[in-house]
């Protein structure tokens, strides 16, 4: 566990660093997840994935 000088160092420079960069740059570094992925993590990934596999393993086997 980190002592509470390392502690007051850490949140000292996050903020100072916070305060250097401009609000343009904040604003643009935002990245917005997809309510799917926010709520059920990556299980809709894989599911889409794995759905994308049988659909093409069973076009082939028709032909």
């Amino acid at each position: 566990m980190a002592s509470g000088d390392e502690l007051i160092k850490y949140i000292t420079e996050r903020v100072v660093h916070y305060i250097d960069t401009p609000r343009e740059v904040r604003r643009k570094a935002k990245v917005k997840e997809a309510w799917t992925t926010k709520w059920f993590g990556m299980i809709p990934l894989s599911v889409s994935i794995w759905k994308q596999d049988v659909t093409s393993k069973r076009k082939k086997r028709s032909k």
